[in-house]
């Protein structure tokens, strides 16, 4: 690995634990869709499941514990069962459409944030369990797919209403479910081995640089101005991915 690649790692999981410490989510999606413009989504999807791991596993500390297990385990089993049981090509496949779909998420997530639709869930126990188990198989499927897991797990839970604190901490449990189903998706092995590596080391020390940074910035930079900022970069990376594997020879 030459020192070129590394550094691009260092900066990658910089600005990802950074977006993390500003925004309390974002760090897969950010390093996953840059790290795709030059490696293997499969081996970035490696190289962040540990930082992603640690990284959420501090937000899901709080007194909604067990008020949100109550209330999401259907959608975490959901996660689960969709990432080992995915019809969908998986990271490891190597495969064009990994880089497409990946792209094509990113730039439906982008326009959802951008516009920002407000849209409020009041469901029956039994509809809110069927509807938790649905989006949750689908980001799971996803998950696995593409090494994104905001799609469409974060929509939901932002349509049921959290307050602010109550909804930090549900999207740290719900991180990382995902991020134990994407580890489990590539086979532990992989992440166990990414961890290992030089590439491993500095992609854990750069996210958690990356994410004491976003928290010193985080009262100085304007939350609105930073999610339109935030939603912009994942729609032009979403453009950059497709773009690239529209540019590769057929006999790649």
């Amino acid at each position: 690995m030459d020192m070129l690649s590394l550094t691009g790692i260092a900066v990658v999981f910089v600005a990802a634990g950074a977006t993390k410490g500003i925004s309390g989510m974002g760090l897969p999606t950010v390093a996953i869709g840059l790290l795709g413009l030059f490696m293997p989504p499969a081996h970035a999807a490696a190289l962040l499941v540990l930082p992603s791991l640690l990284t959420n596993l501090a937000q899901c500390v709080g007194r909604h514990f067990l008020a949100l297990c109550a209330l999401l385990w259907p959608m975490w089993v959901g996660i689960l069962a969709g990432a080992l049981l995915t019809p969908l090509p998986s990271l490891a496949s190597g495969a064009a459409t990994v880089r497409i779909g990946l792209g094509t998420l990113l730039i439906a997530y982008a326009a959802h944030g951008l516009a920002r639709p407000e849209i409020s869930l009041r469901l029956s126990r039994g509809a809110m369990l069927a509807a938790s188990l649905v989006v949750g198989c689908v980001t799971g499927a996803l998950t696995a797919a593409t090494g994104v897991f905001m799609v469409p797990m974060v929509m939901f839970l932002q349509m049921l209403g959290f307050e602010k604190e109550r909804m930090v901490q549900a999207l740290g449990l719900s991180f990382t479910v995902c991020t134990v189903a994407l580890g489990a998706s590539l086979g532990w092995s992989a992440s166990w081995q990414a961890l290992s590596s030089v590439q491993g080391i500095v992609a854990l020390a750069g996210a958690l640089l990356g994410m004491w940074l976003g928290i010193q910035l985080r009262g100085r930079i304007s939350a609105p101005a930073f999610r339109t900022m935030l939603f912009t970069v994942f729609g032009l990376l979403g453009l950059a991915l497709i773009a690239k594997e529209a540019h590769v020879p057929a006999d790649h």
